[in-house]
């Protein structure tokens, strides 16, 4: 039978292994993160890869957009809409985006889903200083070719019209592992 301070001892240096180890985890953790943008945002990369459904859209000043006219680009294709609260926080790391890789061939493209189109959207990209191309999908037919759910979802298209990345919910695409993913798609 141990004494009293012997078994104190052992607990405190188990303590201590088990913190060490803890800590040896989270930086193993956190390394790997960094190592892997895709894994640090969390997408998902669809198997197996497919082409993306082509669609055409009008924005909210009555011109159309096709995606098939952005073939050899990386579009960033964005479901949302004006009540989203999740869409609304991630909108402005999206026009950072936009803006640090619109001259390098990132097209950022946000489908909003809003059943009043144009008179909901106008408004909300002007609050929100959105510059980059919005669409208008209020009878969610380019929703539905895509398999969306719930909103905000992502597609991150390859040069090639293939899903090369996905994301369910918001993320933080103005981040360091988002600049990563954005540079390796442009490569």
């Amino acid at each position: 039978m141990y004494t009293a301070s012997v078994s104190c001892r052992i607990v405190v240096a188990l303590l201590a292994l088990v913190a060490a180890l803890a800590l040896t985890g989270v930086d193993a953790l956190s390394r790997a993160l960094a190592e892997d943008p895709v894994a640090a945002l969390s997408l998902i990369r669809p198997k197996p890869v497919k082409d993306a459904p082509e669609f055409q859209v009008r924005t909210p000043d009555d011109r159309t957009i096709r995606l098939a006219d952005l073939r050899g680009k990386v579009v960033f294709l964005n479901f949302w809409a004006t009540w989203c609260d999740p869409c609304r926080e991630e909108m402005p790391g999206m026009e950072r985006l936009h803006q640090a890789y619109k001259d390098r061939g990132l097209v950022v493209l946000a489908i909003s889903l809003d059943a009043q189109g144009a008179s909901v959207v106008k408004p909300f990209a002007k609050k929100f200083g959105i510059t980059f191309p919005i669409g208008l999908d209020p009878k969610m037919a380019v929703r539905e070719s895509y398999g969306v759910w719930a909103v905000p979802s992502t597609f991150l298209i390859d040069k090639n019209g293939k899903r090369a990345l996905f994301a369910n919910g918001a993320r933080a695409w103005d981040s360091k592992a988002a600049h990563a993913v954005i540079e390796s798609l442009l490569k």
